[in-house]
């Protein structure tokens, strides 16, 4: 009998115990985050002008902020005083989309946000994520790929961007089972061959694989628990591991602002992997900076499983 059809877009059912702070080190974003939730939302215009057209910087910075509760509402009045900001259009655009992922608020009225902000914006490859974080539940495939590419147009190596459509890719087929073929490996390989030498679209690959695991564990292909599974330490795997990890140890992108999302994924790897020194020195460069992906995958409270990764390597379990 095969195993049932896995959650469509799961991403670990279990809420974490623990709360993760989507800002990963960003020291001005918080202050402006702060700023924001007592109302002043001037602190946040200063902030994404001075991000300015650092593409990756400003999604990661537009994208915390507009997790918060308040954060609508507060765009909102940003943008009845200057109807003509881009900035205020985009994160009431994106804190919109995140109301609605959240049930809160209507998907046409998030999307319609998008597009007003893409009108004030558009060179910005911001609220073409929004959306795209958008479909990336709810629209089918051809609305991701075409969202997808109206990202790429504007900013070919958009890091979320590419997490995004990875992490997608991988729910096609989940009876596929563990086929090497698989298109989400060839797109992430293809995009880390397009990506400059420094890109950190380098760890695309891992990232596809720990997806790919997700899809078939959440199917009942894979065990449940990562490292048990075998998963990583196959001939295919250990390439892959290989390669990031040399990437990182050759260009250590410590400056971009999704840095740790890649070293948790990569620090995931390598414990599972076996490669014990390697992920050590991967969790001394996370230091505090967990992500719930992929420490979530396929059911896992994030924080715990990260916890006993960290200590089980760093000999303080």
């Amino acid at each position: 009998m095969s195993p049932p059809p896995p959650p469509p877009l799961g991403r670990g059912r279990k809420r974490a115990a623990h709360a993760f702070d989507g800002a990963l080190g960003d020291t001005e974003l918080i202050t402006a985050r702060a700023a924001l939730a007592q109302g002043r939302w001037t602190a946040v215009r200063a902030l994404l002008v001075a991000t300015g057209d650092d593409w990756d910087r400003r999604a990661h910075r537009v994208t915390v902020l507009a997790q918060e509760s308040s954060t609508q509402a507060w765009a909102r009045d940003w943008l009845l005083a200057e109807p003509e900001s881009a900035d205020a259009a985009v994160l009431l655009a994106v804190a919109s989309v995140q109301r609605a992922l959240n049930g809160k608020e209507k998907p046409d009225r998030a999307r319609k946000a998008c597009h007003s902000a893409v009108a004030l914006a558009p060179a910005d490859p911001t609220p073409w994520l929004g959306l795209l974080m958008l479909e990336r539940t709810l629209g089918s495939d051809e609305d991701v790929v075409r969202l997808f590419d109206e990202v790429r147009h504007r900013h070919p190596d958009h890091h979320h961007a590419h997490h995004l459509m990875t992490a997608r890719l991988a729910e096609r087929r989940p009876g596929a089972g563990q086929d090497p073929l698989h298109e989400v490996y060839d797109f992430a390989s293809w995009s880390a061959e397009q990506a400059p030498a420094d890109s950190p679209l380098a760890i695309l690959p891992v990232v596809a694989h720990a997806e790919r695991y997700r899809v078939l564990a959440a199917a009942g292909w894979e065990p449940a628990d990562p490292v048990a599974s075998g998963h990583w330490v196959g001939r295919r795997a250990r390439q892959v591991m290989k390669a990031a990890f040399d990437w990182w140890l050759e260009w250590e992108r410590d400056d971009h602002p999704r840095s740790n999302v890649d070293l948790n994924f990569l620090a995931h790897a390598k414990f599972c992997e076996g490669r014990g020194a390697e992920a050590a020195a991967l969790f001394h460069r996370i230091g505090p900076h967990a992500t719930p992906a992929p420490w979530a995958y396929p059911d896992r409270d994030p924080y715990t499983a990260f916890r006993a990764a960290r200590d089980s390597v760093l000999g303080t379990a």
